[in-house]
């Protein structure tokens, strides 16, 4: 995920170096969360299972390999999607570069976590842009 223009002075100079040693060194380029494989076309359904294919099983969004007799799976529920690393800040903090405070991540994993830093970040946008409204257009309507 490419970093925005306004937290690029965050993060240290040698961030692309420091992400890929996390990502291919550190996580043999899979998810440190779910297991899925860098740079592959992965089945999924919408719940978080997806196909290993070289276990040749399904595993559940925390990487674990699903018994058999589980839930059936129709053939329209199967989607594909392209599996890409990124290098996810556990406290949401771009300054804190420790090892142990960044863990390579699939998009799905990434997204699960940043869930509620993205929902406060939504919250204090509107919040700023009604204060914008407010100060040079008088009140602020929404729609």
């Amino acid at each position: 995920m490419p970093i925005r223009p306004q937290y690029r002075w965050l993060y240290p100079i040698d961030w692309r170096e420091l992400s890929t040693m996390i990502r291919f060194r550190r996580a043999n380029g899979r998810c440190e969360n779910c297991g899925r494989p860098h740079g592959r076309i992965v089945l999924h359904l919408g719940d978080g299972r997806w196909l290993d294919a070289e276990r040749e099983a399904w595993r559940d969004g925390g990487g674990r390999i699903q018994r058999r007799g589980g839930q059936s799976i129709r053939f329209g529920e199967i989607r594909s999607t392209r599996v890409y690393l990124a290098t996810a800040h556990l406290d949401h903090d771009p300054a804190n570069n420790r090892l142990r405070n960044l863990k390579a991540f699939c998009q799905r994993c990434h997204m699960l976590h940043d869930g509620d830093e993205h929902r406060r970040r939504r919250w204090l946008t509107l919040r700023m842009r009604k204060a914008l409204g407010d100060l040079f257009l008088g009140p602020y309507r929404f729609g």
